[in-house]
């Protein structure tokens, strides 16, 4: 396996025309058989450079959850501007750590084995950050290994980034209940005042806007009733996060010398440039470009991952099913979290059965043009849970497979 070079930024744009992307997968992958996944290096390029001139300087953290395969990982952060990884669990990030720096657990973790290898190891303690926003995360690691016999354990208080609005509630994930600068201030201090912590940076996701499309798919009342609102809410909780995130991470520096502040996520890298409290944005499904992140008028990130099924028999003359399909996403439930058909054109999935576990029927006016053994190409809603279902990715270049990289399912784990 050799890293893709990723520093060098695509020339052309053939992702912007189906025609001839998707059918230069198909004959470079042609001696694969299905399911086989594929990433498409010049559209991988393009995206890596973009989200940099989104960035506008700010150096971005690689959210590893939206990528989970450690060739690609290691490919983004060898080009400059690229600086450290957001793991999703302790776990992934200790394994990371092996080969690589800087990286920060983005959610509290309770694995106690995962947290005594930490607290027992000095090269990890020191490349390896955990998320905390409770006193109570401390106590269950004191009671994992007491702070008189480990390494000094690195973390980082998140932030709640959500925007309490006065009559829509809470907006944004359920997560951190640290939520004013003054509550910041506090627990700050708690752990500065607790042995064997080290408070070193401060996190605030706001997922209200780097996660909500402001161009929603579709046409009609709904979906422009849809875009008017999801626009209003970014841009008045951009507002109020500014000042408050701005305020805490003030109010945190008071007791602690922070080495980073991070926030944002790929729909967001503009705004949360603009924010100076920020010292990185977390990025990844822009990496990959899963269909999720369609559907946003300021960026268009070029689909560099896909996923190919085969078609194993006809029920009809004007139908056609693919062999497997159900490749869901996780979120509310909803037509927007199946798989989108991306090529041939003219398929439509049969909303009766859907996108299954062993089957996919497909109607439409190119159903019928379709003969077993045919393939389809599909894109995955979110961009890192299609390398759950896949062991490897075909590398494709200049219409054909320049290498395999292995998922983490490939090279045998599955975190979470």
């Amino acid at each position: 396996m050799t890293l893709p070079d990723l520093r060098v930024p695509a020339t052309g744009a053939p992702w912007l025309r189906p025609e001839s992307y998707w059918p230069a997968l198909t004959e470079a992958t042609r001696h694969l058989d299905t399911p086989v996944a594929a990433l498409h290096l010049g559209a991988l390029r393009h995206n890596t450079h973009d989200m940099l001139r989104r960035a506008g300087g700010t150096p971005i953290r690689v959210a590893s959850k939206s990528i989970r395969v450690r060739g690609v990982l290691e490919a983004i952060l060898a080009v400059p501007g690229y600086q450290g990884v957001l793991a999703y669990t302790l776990a992934e990030a200790l394994w990371l750590a092996e080969s690589l720096d800087d990286i920060v657990v983005g959610y509290p973790s309770v694995d106690r084995g995962a947290i005594g290898v930490l607290g027992r190891s000095a090269l990890l303690a020191s490349r390896v950050a955990l998320m905390v926003d409770s006193l109570a995360q401390l106590d269950l690691i004191d009671t994992v290994i007491p702070p008189h016999r480990r390494e000094t354990i690195r973390l980082c208080v998140e932030l709640d980034a959500g925007w309490k609005n006065p009559v829509l509630g809470h907006l944004g994930v359920l997560r951190s209940p640290v939520h004013t600068a003054a509550e910041a201030r506090d627990f700050a201090a708690a752990i500065v005042a607790r042995p064997g912590f080290a408070l070193v940076g401060l996190m605030a996701y706001e997922s209200q806007v780097a996660g909500l499309g402001d161009r929603p798919a579709g046409r009609g009342p709904r979906a422009l009733t849809t875009g008017i609102v999801n626009r209003w809410v970014r841009r008045h909780s951009i507002a109020e996060l500014g000042v408050r995130r701005a305020a805490a991470v003030a109010a945190v520096r008071e007791v602690a010398p922070l080495e980073f502040v991070n926030g944002g996520g790929t729909g967001s890298l503009e705004s949360t440039h603009a924010d100076a409290s920020v010292t990185d944005i977390a990025a990844g499904s822009g990496f990959f470009g899963g269909h999720l992140f369609d559907n946003y008028s300021a960026f268009t990130p070029a689909p560099a991952a896909a996923f190919a099924l085969s078609v194993v028999r006809k029920p009809s003359a004007a139908t056609a099913t693919l062999l497997g399909g159900g490749w869901v996403a996780s979120g509310p439930p909803g037509a927007d979290r199946m798989p989108a058909l991306a090529w041939p054109p003219g398929l439509a999935v049969v909303t009766r059965e859907a996108a299954g576990e062993v089957q996919t029927p497909l109607a439409g006016p190119g159903a019928a043009a379709l003969d077993v053994g045919d393939r389809v190409w599909l894109r995955h809603t979110k961009s890192g849970e299609l390398s759950e279902h896949v062991t490897e990715f075909a590398v494709v270049d200049d219409g054909r497979v320049v290498d395999m990289l292995p998922s983490y399912r490939g090279e045998g784990k599955a975190f979470l």
